[in-house]
């Protein structure tokens, strides 16, 4: 058997992948709450836990960084935002035009997520050939 780190981007890009479509399915969430009275946004942040996975590796490169990554590190879960913030009398902070600025955004980190893990296994695939 052969030990190899060849698909440690596609597993890392696979987590990022995995978290991007938790906040969209939690923005859509919070853009369906908009009008519950008492609702807290949710909201969920890999960014952080990556940075944190990374960051704890000073003056290594990207490849030895990611090599070392631990995967269990980077699930993550929603979380409330904000709790005690409401600028709304019926205690909802939810911005629908926030939100769907937001959703807009985490399509596209969800499609170019995707688009990097097509292309890392096209780069082994053409290996190879």
């Amino acid at each position: 058997m052969f030990s190899t780190n060849v698909y440690n981007y596609i597993n890392v890009l696979n987590k990022a992948a995995d978290a991007s479509w938790l906040r969209e399915e939690t923005i859509a969430n919070n853009i369906a709450n908009a009008d519950t009275p008492g609702y807290k946004r949710k909201d969920v942040n890999f960014e952080s836990a990556l940075r944190t996975e990374l960051g704890n590796m000073k003056y290594n490169t990207l490849d030895s960084k990611v090599d070392n990554v631990s995967l269990s590190r980077l699930n993550v879960s929603t979380y409330v935002d904000a709790s005690n913030y409401s600028y709304r009398i019926d205690k909802n902070n939810v911005d629908i035009d926030t939100e769907n600025v937001e959703l807009a955004s985490e399509q596209i980190r969800y499609s170019a997520l995707t688009d990097s893990i097509t292309q890392e296994f096209s780069r082994l695939k053409s290996v190879i050939k």
